[in-house]
């Protein structure tokens, strides 16, 4: 089984992210039931905008929607901006709207039997508008969220000190993160054995 984590910082590599040091806790639980675990920095890359599965001209998009269809479990995680998920998840969601119109060779829609949740870190409040935000996406896209597939830090309105400086929080963070992991890949293998038909 793989997992794929897109991380939707705003902030560009080698520089540390918050979300991804969250991220990969409920990553560390997904190996530890033997997952294979893969992540991209989407902002890294060049998307190009749109609801189309090529853009063409240097188009990165393409080879991150590979790695989503060759894997059971994808990971969104995005840091909270003015209570929003950042403008690279955005990105990313509008990219993967392509995917609604795809199927595969049994007529189902390419997300089907696939599961999905949401890390989010920000030092102000909205995560759980940030987790409704993109699980409804998902969801749309067709992707299976099961219950409990969240894991979010923040410490309440207002500006302060973010994941990686702050040690408050944390606990019930990671253990969140790993029930997450543990309810992705419950019902990742109970798709496997029962998979979605296409919709009549």
């Amino acid at each position: 089984m793989k997992a794929l984590v897109i991380n939707c910082t705003l902030k560009k590599s080698p520089e540390p992210s918050n979300t991804e040091a969250l991220a990969s806790v409920v990553a560390r639980r997904l190996a530890e039931r033997d997952v294979e675990v893969g992540s991209v920095r989407a902002v890294d890359l060049q998307l190009a905008p749109g609801v189309v599965t090529d853009a063409g001209d240097g188009d990165e998009w393409p080879r991150v929607q590979a790695r989503i269809l060759d894997s059971e479990i994808l990971i969104i995680a995005s840091p909270t901006w003015l209570g929003r998920p950042s403008s690279v998840a955005q990105r990313v969601l509008e990219r993967m709207n392509a995917m609604m119109s795809e199927t595969d060779d049994e007529e189902r829609p390419v997300a089907y039997n696939r599961v999905a949740g949401v890390v989010v870190t920000g030092n102000e409040d909205g995560a759980h508008h940030v987790i409704s935000e993109i699980s409804g996406a998902l969801a749309d896209i067709g992707f299976t969220i099961p219950g409990q597939a969240w894991t979010y830090w923040h410490l309440g309105p207002g500006p302060g000190p973010d994941y990686l400086e702050e040690q408050r929080g944390r606990d019930w963070a990671h253990r969140t993160g790993q029930a997450m992991a543990d309810n992705l890949h419950g019902v990742a293998r109970a798709l496997s054995v029962s998979p979605l038909r296409a919709p009549v």
